[in-house]
């Protein structure tokens, strides 16, 4: 394969790994596995996608997933060259490819370096890391649209923020906070499915019925889910991701304890991260919603891999399914010290609901006080404006500004609520009472409404940004929502209307109901 003709990827280049002691090469015959993504057969029907109409899973396929002509071209290459087809599935368009590093070192181009980080660390303490571009063989180009998996270096961050001192906090169990936001009376998310993305971390099955017992909550049906070798595997510290993982869990089941769980654990990398959501979005029976509390700022990924995550979104919108992303915890510079502004990716899909962030008073089921989320040495909800991403057509008259350093994108967020760990939610976590916030807590909240809005209305919602933002102007408040029109983020103001602090606002989840139900919506 030395010395086939090779085509740059386009947007796989990777920046060298920072703060990492080099160990050296990847031993030659080490085994790896990376997912490859094929182009469609066909773009996918923009009124598919944003619907009401969908596709059932098998017509996704036959219509617009991979062709049978590339998949047998992705093998032939491949196998001559040593390595392994390990599975496919044409929906998707996702190929998984095993061999030795050195093989597929010299199939895509570049070399893999072992790295000791100063952050983040493998079992062992080391990372595999490539710099620049990957290649493909010329008789892939066009068909291969993504390799991922060669690098496996930490791809996104949990959204959530621990309270430093609970018993201070003014902090909610989810089912007041579901009263505070008037979720709507005889729904529970009966016959719906919610599945959550979980990159680390684990629950304790002991804890969860203790906390539905306190609650006097039925306990909803969880069940985990491996891929690509993640596992169930909670390790005792409320502070790691267990503490992402019994948030999104315990929020969503005490908002619609009828709707079953299922929870995608996954490597936190490109790889991982996308083969998660894939397989949930892909999986039978399709879930109703997607829940997501990991992500990271959009600079900080490969345009491979954002791509490749966006069509999954869109795949996700076809199938009728909805994708709730938490829009970071870290303001309007989403943590990045360049100075300048940076939306969180993937809330900045266009084909995602980008949750944002609230501070929340009241006594349920009143709300006395709601403002955006910021508190100085505490975190703050994320939203701005994509670099990545135009202004979806949903968004054309919602008044999104221009970015803080200039030009047109994506707005973020789209929906916001409760996140400020000092009105945050009361969970169970290793067996510690914990009060924890970040929009971390706002995906599965607004997932559980999104279950909950099905079951009344008696179908799925898929891209239901197309129904929340019509009519929308710059300026007016929009029907279901609490309008948030005090605070920062640090760049952008909360302003009457859609802002790039909380989007449209936090829920009135009866009056959402309505909204839905009305013709014209």
């Amino acid at each position: 394969m030395s010395n086939t003709t090779r085509i740059p990827l386009p947007g796989s280049s990777r920046p060298a790994f920072a703060d990492a002691e080099t160990v050296g090469p990847v031993p030659p015959d080490s085994s790896i596995t990376v997912t490859l993504v094929l182009r469609r057969r066909a773009e996918l029907d923009e009124d598919l996608v944003t619907g009401p109409g969908t596709v059932t899973a098998e017509e996704l396929a036959r219509r617009f997933g991979a062709t049978d002509e590339d998949l047998a071209r992705v093998q032939e290459v491949l196998t001559a060259s040593g390595l392994s087809i390990t599975g496919t599935h044409v929906g998707a368009r996702r190929v998984t490819v095993r061999g030795p590093a050195s093989a597929l070192a010299d199939v895509f181009g570049t070399e893999l370096s072992l790295v000791r980080s100063r952050d983040e660390a493998g079992s062992n303490g080391e990372l595999r890391v490539r710099t620049g571009a990957v290649s493909v063989p010329a008789e892939l180009d066009g068909i291969v649209v993504a390799v991922l998996g060669l690098d496996n270096r930490p791809q996104a961050r949990a959204q959530f923020r621990l309270h430093a001192a609970p018993a201070t906090a003014q902090a909610f169990t989810p089912d007041q906070v579901g009263s505070l936001y008037n979720f709507p009376a005889q729904t529970d998310g009966t016959g719906q499915t919610i599945a959550i993305i979980e990159l680390g971390g684990g629950f304790k099955r002991a804890d969860l019925s203790t906390y539905f017992t306190g609650l006097k909550i039925p306990e909803p049906q969880v069940s985990a889910v491996e891929v690509d070798g993640g596992k169930n595997a909670p390790t005792g510290d409320p502070s790691s991701a267990d503490g992402e993982v019994m948030l999104d869990i315990e929020v969503a089941g005490a908002l619609a304890p009828g709707a079953k769980q299922l929870v995608y654990f996954a490597p936190n990398t490109d790889q991982g991260f996308l083969d998660a959501v894939s397989t949930a979005v892909h999986a039978t029976p399709t879930p109703t919603v997607v829940s997501i509390s990991w992500g990271q700022s959009e600079d900080q990924w490969t345009a491979q891999a954002r791509t490749a995550m966006d069509q999954a979104f869109a795949d996700a919108a076809a199938l009728g399914v909805t994708v709730c992303a938490a829009s970071g915890d870290n303001g309007s510079a989403d943590g990045q010290t360049d100075g300048a502004q940076h939306a969180d990716f993937p809330a900045s899909s266009p084909h995602a609901l980008a949750c944002g962030g609230t501070h929340l008073e009241g006594v349920p089921p009143k709300i006395t006080s709601e403002t955006v989320w910021n508190t100085p040495g505490g975190g703050a909800t994320g939203g701005g404006v994509s670099d990545t991403f135009p202004v979806p057509a949903y968004q054309s008259t919602a008044g999104v500004p221009t970015r803080a350093g200039g030009g047109t994108g994506r707005g973020v967020p789209d929906v916001a609520g409760d996140a400020d760990p000092a009105t945050g939610y009361n969970i169970l976590v290793d067996g510690h009472r914990m009060v924890v916030g970040g929009t971390s807590a706002v995906a599965p909240l607004w997932a559980a409404l999104l279950t909950r809005l099905a079951q009344a209305t008696g179908h799925s919602l898929g891209l239901i940004h197309t129904q929340l933002y019509q009519g929308v102007r710059a300026g007016a408040v929009q029907p279901g929502f609490h309008d948030i029109t005090t605070g920062t983020n640090g760049a952008y103001q909360a302003t009457p209307g859609w802002d790039a602090c909380t989007g449209l606002g936090a829920p009135d989840g009866t009056a959402l109901l309505k909204a839905l139900q009305t013709p014209s919506a």
